[in-house]
């Protein structure tokens, strides 16, 4: 059986002039402005129009172009490989949702490919409506637009996946050595989780995000305890704000600010992205990194996003064949839905309603709920 593994990622612009219609893409999503078309359409553009010259200065500072789709082709041929070891035939595609390569290329290039079936991998450990719900709708419109009808796996989250956790805790402590041995001695390290953020409201909404965000902070701190290191003093927080409303917190760069106060240093490890862009490579190692040495923080330093890690390869190959076992056509890292019910955007909440929605239709055609199963 030929398996297509499409790997979902944000994308990001390709060279200064890609900057603005990337923008646009991004603010015109229903899944991030949620308000009526029209004027969503008005107001994205509008959005896009004054971020961009920001925007262009932030990727000039690495190259005037985002990592991230060389990245995320490094992670689909590494897992490919992985993959190969275990026996399965499968081949990894990357389908980003604001720039190239778009869905609809990815979906034409998997029926060209000749699967027989395809498995939805979101490279986002959470689920959010923002990231992997958008990417999930945007890759079923484009899969009905080519004609790829295939049984399809869609595995929805992996925030607390022991092997993702596992991986990602020998990177942190790596980085916690280093650290450590770079300060003088008695300096107090503190530890900042930093997660990209969301507008409360979308959270209060029933947005599964922040509350996987905090599971995944404690599984990898257990899997730190694990390998006999004790983790300092940490916090959760969230960078990246872009809309005025107000977001979910504590602020990344409050927090920067308070560690400076309190004369400790801080060792940042991004906990939803799994690749180096712009929020890393420039709003950590460079905006954060300056904040702190004008204020006089003792030491900032940064753990790496995990890439291409072998050991974070491994973690994705063993959750990519469990998702493809399970039988499931929706399922977590652990199979069934682990969000607790007052999360309605988890996506197995949407499912469980078609399927009521189903069954309701069935009944009152006649139809017994056997037969429309």
């Amino acid at each position: 059986m030929r398996i297509a593994v499409v790997l979902f990622n944000l994308g990001g612009p390709d060279s200064p002039e890609a900057v603005r219609p990337f923008l646009r893409n991004l603010f015109t999503d229903p899944a991030i402005l949620r308000m009526p078309a029209p004027l969503r359409a008005v107001l994205g553009r509008l959005i896009a129009w004054r971020r961009a010259p920001t925007a262009r200065d932030v990727y000039a500072r690495i190259g005037g172009r985002s990592p991230l789709l060389p990245l995320t082709e490094s992670q689909a041929e590494a897992l490919e490989a992985a993959l190969a070891r275990e026996g399965a035939t499968a081949r990894c595609f990357v389908a980003m949702r604001y720039w190239h390569p778009f869905a609809a290329a990815t979906a034409r290039a998997v029926r060209e490919w000749g699967a027989d079936r395809v498995l939805l991998l979101p490279l986002y450990p959470q689920y959010s409506t923002t990231t992997t719900g958008s990417s999930v709708t945007d890759w079923q419109a484009a899969a009905d637009r080519a004609g790829l009808d295939l049984p399809t796996t869609e595995l929805c989250c992996w925030h607390s996946d022991p092997g993702f956790a596992d991986a990602t805790a020998a990177i942190l402590d790596r980085a916690l050595a280093e650290a450590r041995a770079a300060l003088p001695p008695g300096t107090a390290l503190r530890l900042l989780f930093s997660a990209h953020g969301l507008p409360e409201p979308i959270v209060k909404a029933g947005d599964p995000y922040q509350w996987q965000v905090e599971q995944s902070v404690a599984a990898v701190l257990r899997a730190l305890d694990g390998r006999g290191t004790a983790a300092p003093e940490h916090v959760v927080c969230y960078q990246s704000r872009v809309t005025p409303q107000r977001w979910i917190g504590p602020d990344t760069e409050a927090e920067v600010k308070r560690a400076a106060r309190d004369g400790v240093a801080v060792l940042v490890c991004p906990i939803a992205f799994v690749s180096e862009h712009s929020e890393t490579l420039v709003e950590l190692d460079i905006e954060y990194r300056e904040l702190g040495h004008r204020l006089g923080l003792p030491g900032y330093f940064r753990v790496p996003a995990q890439n291409s890690d072998p050991g974070f390869i491994e973690a994705l190959a063993r959750l990519a064949l469990r998702a493809l076992d399970s039988g499931r056509p929706l399922c977590s890292f652990a199979g069934a839905r682990q969000c607790p019910k007052r999360f309605g955007g988890c996506p197995h909440a949407a499912a469980r309603e078609r399927a009521g929605a189903g069954d309701a239709a069935g009944r009152a055609a006649g139809i017994p709920e056997q037969a429309a199963a």
